[in-house]
């Protein structure tokens, strides 16, 4: 039985003072405050929940900073970045899938994230045709989480249209493609691929890509996971699903799917009042990712207002264009000041510090949304991150305040050290498997860039 000690940790009810953390089979068995370290003891400085990722595109990783010139007279936007990611994405093979999702994992854990929801839509080879086992990329996702160690909340996705009104599909898209038949059966497969506490779930890439009709259709089984859903990411989404419904795509969900504590829907960026009310009083788990959001100009979702409302929320890395627990956290709370013009705005009376509650929120609507439970708590899976107490933007801080620092004033290095599953992954701020795994991303990307 391992034993970690810190001078200060937050645990459920909040900041303690010299924490003992006793883990066994990859649990914590017993949780200890105010008690001197033991001979044995691994002592570190500050203690926090590992976070759950809510949403990810983990191929995406490998086009990071490929797509940052403007494209023509017209400009670039969404939608323009999509025929891009089409391109990219039509050459890769799973081997190259496993690579980069690794990739893409030791970065989340090195950046205090230990758990992942993989929104996988990249099911079938180039030409579209199914693999001999139609989860062979999903499989290779998994092969890449257990690679770098984090936890995997697995969420194959339902995508069978272009657009509203059963749009064929386009070139671009003809490796995601399902029906129901076929998507019952990739669920199932996916699930021979998983192992430990990995998590099987649903998603629906979005309205645009499922009718109503499929979407009952794929929940009656008894799916029994999460579900997750893109909605709302776009105005253009927007204006096509009033077109087409008669109704804005919250809007229409709300009314036509029984959405409640096992959903979490993505971006939601472009809401109503209404809208947001509703949402929060489902108990769904809104699943933000300010940091795309704002590399795609995709828009701002009202998040200070549907926290009043007793929201929950959760992030995720999307795009992976930058991947951070505090990158998240900061461009969430930066976004709202910027569209409301004033400072602090995530945090409330009850709790004062913008990081501290920020972080909070995350935990608990991360944890909800990925089917997992979080928190440094005995029966709680071991996952643990210890920042850096003598990081400079650190120094002298402690409780909420070396919160507030990590999430807003300190750049690479604040993360010390990460155990996921009681397995310590991440010492001195560097994976334990960085190295190799970088070494066969840079060959990867070097083939796939040279073509």
């Amino acid at each position: 039985m391992a034993s970690l000690w810190f001078e200060s940790a937050l645990l459920p009810g909040g900041w303690a003072d010299s924490v003992r953390v006793t883990l066994q089979d990859g649990r914590i068995a017993s949780v200890d405050a105010g008690v001197a370290p033991r001979p044995g003891d691994e002592r570190h400085g500050l203690a926090v929940p590992g976070l759950c990722n809510v949403h990810s595109h983990a191929f995406q990783r490998g086009m990071a900073g490929l797509t940052e010139r403007r494209g023509g007279a017209e400009g670039d936007d969404f939608w323009t970045w999509r025929e891009v990611m089409y391109i990219f994405l039509s050459q890769l093979t799973p081997d190259d899938v496993e690579v980069i999702a690794a990739q893409a994992y030791v970065e989340m854990l090195e950046g205090g994230f230990t758990r992942v929801g993989e929104f996988h839509y990249l099911h079938h080879d180039a030409s579209g045709a199914a693999y001999a086992d139609p989860a062979e990329m999903a499989g290779r996702v998994a092969k890449a989480a257990a690679q770098a160690g984090i936890g995997l909340t697995l969420l194959p996705v339902f995508y069978a249209h272009a657009d509203f009104g059963g749009a064929p599909p386009a070139p671009g898209q003809r490796r995601f493609i399902s029906n129901n038949d076929s998507f019952l059966r990739l669920i199932e497969a996916s699930a021979r691929h998983l192992r430990e506490d990995a998590t099987l779930g649903v998603a629906f890439h979005s309205l645009r890509a499922a009718s109503v009709e499929e979407l009952g259709a794929i929940l009656e089984p008894g799916v029994v996971g999460p579900i997750h859903i893109h909605i709302a990411e776009q105005l253009r989404e927007v204006e096509a699903c009033v077109a087409h419904h008669g109704a804005r795509p919250v809007e229409w969900l709300l009314n036509n799917a029984p959405v409640n504590e096992r959903w979490c829907l993505i971006h939601a960026t472009h809401v109503t009042a209404v809208e947001t009310e509703r949402l929060a009083a489902t108990g769904a788990v809104a699943g933000l990712c300010p940091v795309t959001e704002a590399n795609l100009g995709d828009g701002v979702f009202p998040t200070a207002r549907f926290l009043e409302l007793g929201g929950r929320m959760g992030v995720g890395t999307d795009s992976n264009v930058l991947i951070g627990a505090a990158e998240e956290l900061r461009s969430l709370e930066y976004a709202q000041r910027l569209t409301l013009r004033a400072r602090c705005l995530l945090a409330d009376a009850q709790t004062p510090s913008v990081g501290r509650r920020l972080f909070e929120a995350a935990c608990v609507g991360g944890a909800q949304a990925l089917g997992a439970i979080g928190g440094v708590a005995p029966g709680n899976s071991a996952d643990i991150v210890a920042l850096n107490a003598v990081h400079p933007a650190l120094a002298d801080r402690s409780g909420d305040l070396a919160l507030d620092s990590w999430i807003f004033a300190a750049r690479s290095g604040a993360v010390d050290a990460v155990w996921r599953r009681g397995v310590n992954v991440v010492s001195g701020g560097r994976h334990r498997h960085a190295d190799a795994v970088a070494g066969r991303y840079r060959a990867t990307l070097a083939r796939l860039l040279a073509k």
